[in-house]
This record gives structure tokens, C-alpha cells and sequence, in this order.
């Protein structure tokens, strides 16, 4: 039995569940007595079953023997509930208890130190106007490219180098915080530690965990890399995304260190506490579908109220980005990893919420022995403080690393020291920067001279810290000292089989999410069916001659061509979901075949269902073959076909791992497979050297099957002849029955093939979209600092900020940005309400869960939800407002409403401009709005954003020199100069840092010369740094006299005091302090101390974090007040309303506002500057351009090599149906390319066209007439090239009229596609439903142009459709103008000459040509003008 210290201990551990009762009562005794029993039961066990067995107290008190494999959802809930009811106060006494019992037996926690030692980093970029993307550099980048492989030219490339010779040690049990400018070399730091460095850079020195090298473990097993991008699958919950990443990561040692404690226990005679025994037996079994780390990971990080949500997209609302930033933090947490680098994880987080986390991260460290490097953007002072050690990096050289206690004492030993009321990690960021160090000098009475990184860094060496580091480095890690379970060596983290499980469940998880697209494809696929059908229907399909076999045959085609398409769709979803696969492969989560495995073995059921709803409806109304055998055969046959799609899709995905790509060389692939597949052009036409082509093609194989197994069926041979053998024979298809298996076993081959391609592609290529290294060619001025620039770089604090008079004193010395006169005005807005309707109005009889009884006990009244109620203020001229609140509380949507951006709601209340009534029109002349989200154009540089922002939105009474000059005042003064000439790009993969970008936004804005300007948010996202470069263009823009009001997320205390006045909201909109902050904040700080009970703010303390602490809901609740009537009975509401009533009163002698155009720039301008940009924007995108220019070539040569000398050859139908059938793909083809590459451009131009319509910019017209003029040279090119490429190799004839024919329609063509394509964006609310509706017409049209089924062999009711299908006329236009006035005769049928023939058989005359011209033309003109009616009257954009 147990000595007196375990039955004591035991006891206590029940204390707490029954305190209740009399200790010492019969009951207690004979439980406690059970409970003893039972867990000597527990310890007779054998090792590997006493490890997944437990007692678990039930709910009333019992205590049960579990198999901890098998925990329920609410046992692991009461489970985690008695452990830790709170994370905040709970998670360290957890991990204390867990420590407790690890150290009673004498175990050790394995431990990590990562050293670096002279750690080099180098790569190569691309130099000033050559990394611009442009049509020629694209070109010249190839030839040069593949000449540097040949060694024939060098490269042009400059070395960069990101780390220099940096060293240092990283500790167990130690927090160290990594600090440091943007682009200073901390991500790349990071990497190189975790061992995730980019294969493009060069790494020289070492770094080893232990004293091991890389090369003796898993690194990425061993250590995890917390990425600053959120990458994560839309369509998984929280809960989900978490339990897959536990799942794949397996429990690493946990549970060889649980059967050593369980035996050292044993032999000790020692009884845990059962709950911890429990939490540490389930922590430890492999292989759970959702294991109690996930559940403990939820609660840490907070995630636990929104477990059960999808993470969503910019396609669908999930999570916010707060969340997803934790989601992101927790999927490496929940996996058994012993070092953590974490970069930057505390973006759009709120400083309570970071500092929780990271003090969740600091127990793990210092109690379970973790090694942590985290860098951070702007940690407040309370998180910085959490840290024990610092590395400041700069320029890639270390600068400072060692204890916290000794930073500032290394700086002031160099002369610099860090202000009061000034946050350490903002200071360290800024110290070695050019703009601020002469700020932070403290020898005044000596001059200052700058010091640079590699001073810093060479002093570093010899102050006693950096002495001290390279002591200890010299002498090396003693590997017998290294735990034997701290570095990992096995690969993956569970054995093939649970991988593999894994992989297939989360698999389905996506199918059964998606359904939508599914069931989507399967209506498409029905109501394509029902078309085919009544197309082919039966009474009207014969079996008397050829034609009637060819109607047969090209019924057959269509079906094969059907199917194929349907398989388009797995190219979309596969490349949505490589950056998520990519960055699982990375981290060693599973290996590349059990991803690719699950994704197509879970679509055979699908392809099944989708095929046999299309045999089923068609086969017998087509009048097919009535043998049921060949309906199992075709059904096979379709099946395989099918599969085989999707694995050559999924290949190409992955292959070309970019959507614009993909979709062109996809659509290549499929279109040579047709061309050669034996029915566009038949076998005997197939030239010597494209015959391989033949023999490869997959869909040659499906064919001839299809052919076989229909001609050679009953129905087709009578008493007197064999027809279907004679149609085969004619259109040189295989006549031998077995070649029905032939065809079936080459698909089965082809699937396999494609799909081991696709894991190929998967296992062996990288991320398609890099993020490229760019030098910008300086500018001279840069290097020599120009004088009294440094002086500006404090934030200004107005001492006096009531007055608007001294304000522009101080602005009056520098004049910025007054080069133009603008009118000062105030904005005045009085009891402003907004409301929005409740969801339930939204989905009528849907009402999604929310009972309207309850809502109105909830204070919702009228099916209305307020969003903000009787909000009132003035913003003035010179004065600097900041508007505040916690999230939720409507900052966001008060500035909307303000500055007239809201699309829907109600809104109540009066605002006036100074005095008169707002009206929208006039307001969005005199107003800028810088949005959150930093929304331009990729593909222009900054100066012409800007210059393309002024030139429309100045008066036209500036003439272009001010306007220049006005330019370059604007560029000084947002700091853009060194970047004038780079593009913009997008956000995460190329072009300006977010800062800049932030910049750019406000420099956008500033060039329309605005009176009154609104920010949203300009310092989110930004490290202390960039955040102060900010706010200093911000406050030199107030200074110059205008309007300018800011929302603001987690100021430091300087930016912060940067404001004159305030205006804070509370949660459900409310206000709860409108007024002054005075010097240092005083007027705030006095307003909120004089409400009795709230706590007094600290010295030194933040003044923004504790507004904000001190007015949340829990203390209005633990206080017993409402913030807002307080506010409402104060003598600052009432000064408030006075200075209202004041101001709404218009000036003695002031007019309304009044502009006699709604636009400041005339109809033609507004062309002329829309077209200017597009312009640019067209030549740089060479994804779209150029590529779609090398594809449209490389197939011009590949047809007119297919279709070589066919042209002239008119002797028999099918010397035409191969004329035709030239024809035909060209138009439907590069038609489709042309169609589908132009939506992705147009949809993310959609987004800035948004931004720059409710800037009041331009009207809709101009715009759509840009996007429209600017494809005419492209696709005026494409066609000559083209046209004259294929004309001339297929061989049509040489005359002036046939050639321009010829040409005109090509052009045509391309022009109605691309149109239609845009148009197809314009009308639908995102780029997939666009893409998919666009499919749906180029299937109906393929059906009806007039080659699969010629116009005299349609039906009668669907003959009308013919007329109104654009590929239709096309075909038309193309056969009349080459062979409609031919009359040479055909020898093989009866000598008819070409002319008649083709009036008989196809229907097509040749006086009707310029009828085809009219009509191609107008389908080009009635899609463009579709696409212009569109953008002008929908709005997809929700506010």
C-alpha cells in the first residue's frame, strides 16, 4: 500500500473536488479507499496499457477507469475546466504542477541552445528600371536568361548581402526578443536558424542546435518557423485547422518521457494527481483526430470563442485578422516542437492581447525549459518587459545582443539615451536610424556625429556583453550534455498509414465544403445534357448515310469534350490550395504522396455520379446504340475519361502554380489533344512530323473507343452494307473491335501517369511568386543628409491644443505643401445615427438563428441594429483628432458615414461644412479618405499614382507646371523620394513595403489638394519606425491648416500625444469623451480620474492603454456607471454643444459650397488620363501580356504545322471539314485563352476602380472606355501575328480580300472574347463565379457553331440559337469568305463545284460575308458596352 505522504496526497488532490463534505465521513473514506484500489489495479498493468488508462472523476464524484484514447468532447472540456479554469491566472500553476511532478522523480526536460557563429546570407537582385516587369523586359529577361545559362554574356545581377558575419547564442529557459527596422534581415534570420532558408541564397558559418549541425537531425521537426503570412485553408474551422496540425505532428518524445515517469512513479511508489495523470496520458497518444493539446491550445491563445469558425477569405467573412494571426501562432504550438522562431506575430493583435500571449509563451519557456526567439513590431512597454534577452539588429549586422538590464547602459556608453515617456523597443528601433539618432544625442554641449551600424556593431565587441557572448562561444557545446530526446531525427511525426488517414479525412472535410461547386458542375452538367439531347434527339438522328453517321460521331465528341472541361474546375481549387500545401511540405507536416493519394481517390465516387447522370439522360434520347452492353462501355470509357482530366488539370496546376499561366497552358494541353485527336482533323491529314502527337494524345485513344464501340454496334450494318464500318474507313478511324480496349487501357495508363505527375510537380517544384530582390538606383541627394531635415523628425507636441492659432505659427517656418491656396473648412456633425438592418430582413424567411424576441429584449428595436447613437463633434481646421474606441466600437463606420462612403444603412443626424448642409457631390472635392487597406494599381510606379491622382482630381485652372511642382512639394513631404520610381505592386509579393504603401495612400489623397482628410487606421501593420514617419507626414499635413481626422489602433505614447483633441467611442457606438488632451495628456488623464472609482494611471504608463483599460465594459459593470451619461451631464458635453451650435452657423459673407461640374476634370480628360494609366498598367503586366503574346505565336506555328498546306485542298468533305475544323479551333481556342486571362486582371483592377469612383475621380464611362481602347493594339497585334503566321503555313489562298477577311475576323473574334471575358467579371461579385459562369457559355457556344452539328442538321426549335451564338458567326464569316466563291468541282461527289456544295451541305452563302462582319463587330461592341453599363450600375462592394 501507500506511505502516509502518497494517502495525504491523494487526499488533497480531492480536497478540492468534495470540499464540501466532512473530510473524514464512512463515504469519504470508502471512496477514497475505491480510488486507491483502483489505481493499484492501474499500476499492475503492462506499460503500454497502463499508459492509456486513467481515473477520471465523473460529474457526480465517481471516480472511472477511462482509456484516455477514447475522451469525449465534454470530458475533455471538464477535463481542461479543472486544470485551468481561466488561461490568464490558471496557465502557470498548470504548467508548475506539470513541473512539480516531472522534477519529484528526477527527470530532466531535454533543452536547446542554438548557436550562429559568422552567419552569412547573400543573394542576388535585379537593379533599378530592369526589375520593373514591362513587355520588353520580360522579353529581354529570357534571352538573357537563357544566354547566362550558356555562359555566352554575364549576369547583370548585383550581389546583396542580407546577414554579415553575425554570432550569438540562443538559451534555454531564456525569452529573447529580436528588434529591428524594416528590411534590416530579422525574417531572414529567423529562417536561417529554423533551417528554412530560400534555396536562391547563399548561407556561409554555422549554426548548430547543441553542437550538432544542421545535417545530424530534422531541423524542421526540431524547431518551428512561425511565419508573419497568414496561410491557411479557407474552408477548415479554427478547431479543425488546429486538431490536423497536431495529427500530422505526432507527440515526438512526450511519450517516452511519460512511460519513464510512469516507471520511475511506480518504483517510488508515488501516486500522481489523477486529473494531470489523465491531461498527460492523453497529450502523449499518436494518432487522435482531435487530442486535448488542440483543446489547450484554443484556450492559451484565446481562440476558444471562435473554435467552431471557418478561417474563411476575401471571399467569404471568417475569422478577423487578430484571429488568424493566432491561428497561424497556435498551428506550430500544438505540435511537440522544442525551439520557437516567431516572426512577427503580433500584427493587427491589440496590445492586451499580444501581451497575453507572449506571457503565455514566457511560463512555457522558463517552466518547461523552451527556447524562444520572437520578433515584434511595436511591443507596448509591459510586453517588452516580459522579455529576459535582446538581439537589435540593423543593416544585417547585430548590433546588441544580451540581458534587457544592459541595453540602454550600451547605448548611453555611446552617447545616447532614451527619453522619459518614451517606449525602450521604439527607441532601439529608431537609435540607429539616419532620420532620428541626432534626436536621442544626450552630450548637447558636444557636436553630434551620426553612428553608423557598423560602429555600433564594433563597439558591441567590446563592451562587457559582447565580450562576455564571445567568450562563451568560443569554447563549444558539450554534446554529452545534449538530452538524447531533444533533437529530432525521424522525419515525419506518425508512422505512413495515420498520415495517410489523416490526409483522406481532411480530404473529404473539403469535398463535403465545396459542395457548392459540385453541385453547381452537376446542374451545369445537366442542363449541358439537356441541351446535347434535344439537339440530338432521336427522331431526328437517322442512320440512312455519312451525314448521318457524322451527326453521330460529332455527338460523340461532344460528350468527350463535355467531360474533359468538367474537369477544368480542379485547376482553380488545386492552385488555391498549393501556398497551404507548400508550407505543410515545408514543415515536414506529411510527405508529398499522402496529399496527392487523397486528392483523387476521393473524387472517383464524384466523377462516377457525374458521368452516369450524364450517360443516363442521353444516351437513349440520342438514340445511341440500344445494346446494353455498349452503355456499360461507353459509361466505362466516360468514367476513365473523366479521371483522366482531372489528373492532366491537377498536373498543370501544379506545374504552373499560377492561375493566369495555368489556365493558358491548360488550355494549350487540351486543345492540341483535340487537334490531334483524330475527329478535328482526321488521321490520314496528320503531317509525318506532328503524327507522334497523334499517338500521345489521350483523347485520340477516348475517340477512337467511343467510335468503335457506337459504329460497330447492330444498328449500323443492314443486309446490304456496313455503314458504320464505311464512315469509320472514310474518316480514317481504327475499324477492329478491340480497339474499344485499347483506348480503355491507354486512359487507364494516362491516369496514373497524370497523377504521378502531379506528385512530381508537387514533391520537387517551389512557390511560383517569390518575392524578388530589388535595388532602387538612388538618388545623390540621399547619402548627405540636407540640412535642418534631421530637426523635423520629433513628433510636434502642441502645447496649447485648444488653439488653431498657434498651430500654423509653428507650420508658418516650413510653409510645407502650400504651394497651392485651398480653402480651411470645419466639419460639424450633430446627434449622428447609424443604423443597418438586421440579417433576417436580408434573408426573409430565413432567419438564421436569430429569434426577434430575443434580439428585442437585447435592446434591438425595429428590426434595426444601431451601429452608432446621437454621436456629436467638430473637426476643425489645424487641429489634429484622433478618434478611438476598443474594436467593435465604430470607428471605422463613423468616418464612413462622415465622409459619405457607406453603400447601405440609415443614417440620422445633421453634418454641415462649415455651416452649410453636406452635400456628397461638392463634399468629394473638398475631402481626401485614406482607407485601411491600402487599395492602388500593381502596375504603376508611385510618382504616377500620384501624378495620375492630381491630374484628375485638381481644378483645371492649375496649369501642369503647378501641378508638377505640386507633385513634388507632396512627395517631399509623405518622405516617397527615394521610391518615386518603383511599382507599386501587390501587397506580400512584390513592390512597395506596407509602410510605403500607407504613405502612397496618403500621398494619393494630399495631391487633390483636400481641405478635410480622413484616416483610417495610417499606423497599422507599421513598427515604431515607419509608424513615426507616419504620423509626421500626418502632422505636417495639419500644420499646413487643413482638416485632418485619424482612427488609431494601439498608439505608442508619442504618436499618441501627437493629437490635439479626442474623440472616444465605446462599444455600440457611443461617445464617452469628446474633447482636448492636453500637454501630456492632462485634460484626458484629469476628465477620467475625477469619475469616482477608476484606477489612477502609473508614471510613466501609456495614456491611450489606460483610457482604453479604464472605460471597458467589465468596469462600467464593477463601477456602476454609464460612461456616456456621464459624459452627457459634463461641462465638456455642454462646451461641446456650444461650439456646434457656433460653428453651424455660417460665416458673415461665406457662400455654400458650389462647383459647376460634378467632376473636377471634363468627360475627355478623364478618357485621356484613365487611358494614360492603363496604359502603363497593360505594358508591365507581363504575366498577362506577354505571356498571352509568346502563347498566341508558339500556337500560331503549332497549327500552321498541324494544318500544313490544308487550306487549298477542296477535292472532297473532308479536305473541307479539315479547312473547317482549322477554323474552328483557332476562333473557339485562343477565343477561351483570351476570355479567361483578362478576369483575373480586370477583377483586381475592380477593387481600386471602387476606391477611385467614390474619390470622385471619374465617372464609370471613362474608365470602362480605358480598359476597353487599351486591349485594341494588343489584340491587334495578336490577330496579324497570328493570322498571318497560320494563313500562310495551312495555305489558303494568296489574295488581297481573302487575306483581309481573314485577318478581320480573327481580330474580331479576339476582341468579342476579351470583351466577354470582362464582361463576365463586371456582372458577378468575384473572380471563381465569373470564371465559372464565362465556362458555361463557352460549352453552349462550342455546341453551336456550327462544326460539332452543321446549322441544317439542328433541330428545328433550337435553329434560332444558332443565329444569336457569336463562334457561330465567326465559322460562317471564315468558310463563305475563303470557299463561298470558289467554283472549282469536287471530284469525289459528282463533280458539284466548292460553291454549291458548301450552300447545300453547310448553309453558308457568300454574299452573306459582310452580314458575318456586321455581326462580329456588334458582338464586340454590345459586350463592351455590356461591361461599361455594368461597372457603372453594379456595386459589389459591401459597406
Amino acid at each position: 500500500m501507500m506511505d502516509g505522504g502518497d494517502i495525504y496526497r491523494a487526499r488533497s488532490s480531492r480536497v478540492w473536488r468534495n470540499s464540501g463534505e466532512d473530510l473524514f465521513s464512512v463515504s469519504f473514506r470508502e471512496e477514497d479507499d475505491e480510488e486507491a484500489l483502483k489505481w493499484v489495479a492501474l499500476e499492475r498493468l503492462p506499460t503500454h496499457n497502463r499508459l492509456r488508462k486513467g481515473l477520471l472523476t465523473a460529474s457526480h464524484g465517481a471516480v472511472n477507469e477511462i482509456d484516455v484514447t477514447d475522451l469525449t468532447f465534454q470530458d475533455r472540456h471538464k477535463l481542461l475546466d479543472r486544470l485551468l479554469k481561466t488561461a490568464e491566472q490558471d496557465n502557470e500553476k498548470f504548467l508548475l504542477r506539470l513541473k512539480e511532478r516531472i522534477d519529484r522523480v528526477g527527470l530532466d526536460i531535454p533543452t536547446i541552445e542554438v548557436r550562429y557563429e559568422h552567419l552569412n546570407v547573400e543573394t542576388e537582385a535585379v537593379v533599378g528600371s530592369r526589375a520593373l516587369p514591362s513587355f520588353i523586359n520580360a522579353v529581354t529577361n529570357v534571352i538573357e536568361g537563357f544566354l547566362n545559362f550558356l555562359h555566352i554574356i554575364p549576369s547583370k545581377k548585383k550581389h546583396v548581402t542580407i546577414l554579415k558575419d553575425v554570432s550569438g547564442i540562443i538559451k534555454p529557459r531564456r525569452m529573447t526578443l529580436l528588434l529591428g527596422p524594416p528590411v534590416s534581415g530579422k525574417t531572414t534570420l529567423l529562417l536561417a536558424l529554423s533551417g528554412k532558408l530560400g534555396k536562391s541564397l547563399k548561407k556561409s558559418g554555422r549554426v548548430t542546435y547543441n553542437g550538432h549541425e544542421m545535417n545530424e537531425f530534422v531541423p524542421q521537426r526540431t524547431a518551428a518557423y512561425i511565419s508573419q503570412h497568414d496561410v491557411h485553408m479557407a474552408e477548415m474551422t479554427v478547431r479543425e485547422t488546429l486538431a490536423f496540425s497536431a495529427r500530422c505532428q505526432g507527440v515526438g518524445s512526450r511519450y517516452d518521457m511519460l512511460s519513464e515517469l510512469s516507471r520511475r512513479e511506480k518504483t517510488a511508489n508515488i501516486k500522481p494527481d489523477p486529473d494531470l495523470d489523465v491531461l498527460m496520458k492523453a497529450t502523449a497518444t499518436e494518432g487522435q483526430e482531435s487530442s486535448i493539446v488542440t483543446d489547450y491550445t484554443l484556450k492559451i491563445l484565446g481562440l476558444d470563442i471562435c473554435a467552431d469558425t471557418m478561417v474563411g477569405n476575401e471571399m467569404f467573412r471568417g475569422i478577423s485578422g487578430g484571429q488568424r494571426k493566432r491561428l497561424t501562432t497556435g498551428e506550430m504550438l500544438v505540435g511537440p516542437v522544442k525551439a520557437l522562431f516567431m516572426d512577427e506575430i503580433s500584427t493587427g493583435l491589440d496590445s492586451s492581447t499580444t501581451f497575453q500571449i507572449v506571457s503565455s509563451l514566457r511560463q512555457y519557456v522558463h517552466i518547461l525549459n523552451g527556447t524562444a526567439l520572437i520578433s515584434l513590431l511595436q511591443p507596448a512597454p509591459e510586453t517588452y518587459d516580459l522579455f529576459d534577452d535582446i538581439i537589435l539588429i540593423s543593416d544585417g549586422q547585430v548590433v546588441y545582443h544580451g540581458p534587457r538590464e544592459y541595453v540602454l547602459d550600451f547605448f548611453e556608453t555611446m552617447g545616447f539615451r532614451c527619453p522619459e515617456r518614451k517606449g525602450v523597443a521604439d527607441f532601439l528601433q529608431e537609435v540607429t536610424s539616419k532620420k532620428d539618432q541626432e534626436h536621442y544625442w544626450a552630450h548637447r554641449d558636444q557636436p553630434y556625429r551620426f553612428v553608423t551600424v557598423t560602429q555600433f556593431s564594433e563597439a558591441f565587441q567590446s563592451f562587457h556583453i559582447g565580450r562576455k557572448l564571445a567568450e562563451e562561444l568560443s569554447v563549444p557545446f558539450d554534446k554529452t550534455k545534449s538530452h538524447p530526446a531533444a533533437l529530432t531525427t525521424e522525419k515525419y511525426g506518425i508512422n505512413k498509414k495515420e498520415l495517410l488517414k489523416a490526409n483522406i479525412s481532411r480530404e473529404y472535410l473539403f469535398l463535403k465544403r465545396n459542395s457548392f461547386v459540385y453541385i453547381f458542375k452537376l446542374c451545369q452538367l445537366v442542363i449541358m445534357a439537356l441541351i446535347a439531347m434535344t439537339i440530338f434527339f432521336r427522331t431526328e438522328m437517322h442512320h440512312e448515310n455519312q451525314a448521318d453517321a457524322n451527326a453521330y460521331a460529332g455527338a460523340l465528341y461532344f460528350t468527350l469534350v463535355t467531360v474533359m472541361f468538367n474537369g477544368m474546375t480542379e485547376m482553380t481549387l488545386t492552385i488555391a490550395r498549393l501556398p497551404v500545401f507548400y508550407k505543410q511540405r515545408d514543415s515536414l507536416f506529411y510527405p508529398t504522396w499522402a496529399y496527392a493519394i487523397p486528392t483523387w481517390i476521393i473524387r472517383i465516387p464524384l466523377t462516377i455520379l457525374e458521368v452516369a447522370v450524364w450517360v443516363c439522360l442521353t444516351y437513349f434520347v440520342i438514340g445511341f446504340d440500344a445494346n446494353v452492353g455498349s452503355f456499360f462501355k461507353q459509361f466505362l470509357l466516360l468514367v476513365f475519361v473523366s479521371q483522366m482530366a482531372s489528373g492532366l488539370f491537377r498536373a498543370i496546376a501544379a506545374l504552373s502554380r499560377n492561375m493566369t499561366v495555368a489556365t493558358t497552358f491548360g488550355a494549350y494541353a487540351l486543345v492540341t489533344f483535340l487537334a490531334l485527336g483524330g475527329f478535328v482533323l482526321s488521321k490520314k491529314q496528320i503531317k509525318s512530323w506532328w503524327i507522334w502527337g497523334f499517338w500521345i494524345s489521350p483523347l485520340m485513344y477516348a475517340q477512337n473507343a467511343l467510335v468503335v464501340n457506337e459504329f460497330l454496334s447492330n444498328s449500323w450494318h443492314n443486309a446490304t452494307h456496313n455503314l458504320g464500318v464505311q464512315y469509320l474507313e472514310t474518316r480514317a478511324f481504327f475499324t477492329d473491335s478491340y480497339w474499344y480496349w485499347i483506348g480503355f487501357g491507354a486512359l487507364v495508363g494516362y491516369m496514373f501517369l497524370f497523377n504521378m505527375l502531379f506528385g512530381f510537380a508537387l514533391q520537387s517544384l517551389d512557390p511560383f511568386d517569390k518575392q524578388q530582390a530589388t535595388i532602387t538606383e538612388e538618388e545623390p541627394e540621399t547619402d548627405t543628409a540636407k540640412e535642418g531635415t534631421v530637426a523635423e523628425v520629433e513628433l510636434p507636441n502642441i502645447e496649447n491644443s485648444g488653439r488653431v492659432d498657434s498651430v500654423v505659427e509653428s507650420s508658418h517656418g516650413k510653409k510645407k505643401g502650400m504651394i497651392l491656396p485651398f480653402e480651411p473648412h470645419s466639419l460639424i456633425f450633430d446627434e449622428i445615427a447609424y443604423s443597418v438592418d438586421m440579417p433576417w430582413e436580408y434573408f426573409g424567411f430565413l432567419t438564421l438563428g436569430f429569434n426577434r424576441q430575443e434580439m428585442k429584449e437585447q435592446g434591438v428595436l425595429e428590426d434595426k441594429l444601431m451601429l452608432l447613437k446621437s454621436v456629436s463633434g467638430a473637426f476643425r481646421p489645424g487641429v489634429l483628432t484622433a478618434l478611438m474606441g476598443v474594436s467593435g466600437a465604430g470607428k471605422t463606420t463613423l468616418m464612413d458615414v462622415l465622409a459619405g462612403r457607406k453603400t447601405g444603412g440609415y443614417i440620422e443626424g445633421s453634418i454641415k461644412i462649415s455651416g452649410c448642409p453636406k452635400k456628397q457631390e461638392t463634399f468629394t472635392r473638398i475631402s481626401g479618405y485614406c482607407e485601411q487597406n491600402d487599395i492602388h494599381s500593381p502596375h504603376v510606379t508611385v510618382y504616377e499614382s500620384l501624378l495620375y491622382s492630381a491630374w484628375l482630381r485638381l481644378p483645371s485652372s492649375v496649369d501642369s507646371n503647378a501641378r508638377m511642382m505640386f507633385i513634388e512639394e507632396v512627395i517631399e513631404l509623405v518622405e516617397l523620394n527615394r521610391v518615386r520610381n518603383s511599382l507599386v505592386g501587390l501587397p506580400g509579393v512584390n513592390g512597395l513595403s506596407t509602410e510605403q504603401r500607407k504613405r502612397l495612400t496618403i500621398g494619393v489623397e494630399l495631391v487633390a489638394n483636400p481641405s478635410i482628410i480622413f484616416m483610417d487606421e495610417p499606423t497599422s501593420g507599421l513598427d515604431a519606425r515607419a509608424a513615426a514617419v507616419v504620423m509626421r507626414t500626418v502632422r505636417n499635413t495639419v500644420d499646413t491648416g487643413r482638416t485632418v481626422v485619424c482612427t488609431i489602433h494601439q498608439p505608442s505614447i508619442d504618436i499618441f500625444e501627437a493629437f490635439d483633441e479626442l474623440l472616444l467611442l465605446k462599444r455600440g457606438g457611443q461617445e464617452i469623451y469628446v474633447g482636448p488632451l492636453g500637454h501630456h495628456s492632462s485634460h484626458l488623464i484629469k476628465y477620467f480620474e475625477s469619475i469616482e472609482g477608476v484606477s489612477k494611471i502609473k508614471d510613466g504608463y501609456n495614456p491611450a492603454t489606460w483610457m482604453l483599460e479604464v472605460t471597458t465594459t467589465t468596469q462600467e459593470l464593477s463601477l456602476g456607471v454609464d460612461f456616456t451619461d456621464l459624459y452627457k451631464k459634463s461641462d465638456l458635453y455642454r462646451r461641446n454643444k456650444q461650439l456646434i451650435q457656433e460653428l453651424g452657423q455660417p460665416a458673415p459673407g461665406s457662400k455654400d459650397l458650389h462647383f459647376p461640374t460634378q467632376y473636377s476634370r471634363s468627360f475627355l480628360v478623364q478618357c485621356q488620363a484613365c487611358l494614360w494609366k492603363q496604359r502603363w498598367s497593360y505594358w508591365r503586366n507581363t504575366p498577362y501580356t506577354a505571356v498571352r503574346f509568346f502563347l498566341t505565336n508558339f500556337v500560331a506555328l503549332s497549327f500552321g504545322s498541324i494544318f500544313w498546306d490544308l487550306g487549298g485542298k477542296h477535292s472532297d468533305l473532308q479536305d473541307l471539314l479539315n479547312a473547317l475544323g482549322s477554323m474552328y479551333i483557332s476562333a473557339l481556342f485562343l477565343g477561351i485563352i483570351h476570355s479567361s486571362a483578362v478576369q483575373p486582371v480586370v477583377s483586381v483592377e475592380r477593387s481600386v476602380f471602387y476606391r477611385e469612383k467614390a474619390a470622385g475621380m471619374y465617372s464609370a464611362l471613362p474608365y470602362a472606355f480605358a480598359h476597353i481602347v487599351v486591349e485594341l493594339p494588343y489584340i491587334f497585334t495578336q490577330a496579324v501575328t497570328y493570322g498571318v503566321i497560320v494563313y500562310a503555313m495551312i495555305g489558303f489562298e494568296w489574295t488581297a480580300k481573302k487575306l483581309f477577311w481573314y485577318l478581320f475576323f480573327m481580330y474580331f473574334t479576339l476582341l468579342y472574347y476579351t470583351f466577354f471575358g470582362m464582361m463576365a467579371v463586371a456582372v458577378t461579385p468575384n473572380y471563381p463565379v465569373s470564371a465559372i459562369t464565362a465556362a458555361a457559355f463557352y460549352a453552349i457556344w462550342n455546341l453551336f457553331s456550327g462544326f460539332i452539328v452543321r446549322r441544317l442538321s439542328i433541330p428545328i426549335w433550337w435553329r434560332w440559337y444558332y443565329w444569336g451564338c457569336p463562334l457561330a458567326w465567326t465559322l460562317y464569316g471564315l468558310v463563305a469568305s475563303q470557299f463561298g466563291d470558289i467554283m472549282d468541282p469536287m471530284p469525289s461527289l459528282d463533280y458539284v463545284p466548292v460553291k454549291y456544295f458548301v450552300e447545300s451541305y453547310f448553309g453558308i452563302k457568300h454574299d452573306f460575308v459582310g452580314v458575318c462582319a456586321v455581326a462580329v463587330s456588334g458582338f464586340a461592341i454590345l459586350f463592351g458596352f455590356t461591361f461599361a453599363v455594368a461597372i457603372k450600375n453594379f456595386n459589389f462592394q459591401k459597406r
